[in-house]
């Protein structure tokens, strides 16, 4: 995701899209582990995403 497009949420829409996100890293790490993830590149690119939501979300709480 852009940050450009989460700067554009507000607070409440970016808390439920770390959910979201932190969700679908669960999912992510539990296929990597039972060998069912197909695509790799996935788990570093969900990582940055929360790692740049949390940084944009902590601004906006400034």
């Amino acid at each position: 995701m852009n940050s450009n497009d989460l700067r554009e949420l507000s607070i409440e829409q970016l808390c439920s899209k770390e959910l979201e996100f932190k969700k679908e890293l669960f999912n992510v790490k539990f296929q990597l582990h039972t060998g069912r993830l197909e695509n790799t590149a996935k788990l570093p690119a969900l990582k940055k995403d929360i790692a740049r939501l949390k940084t944009i979300l902590r601004q906006k709480r400034g």
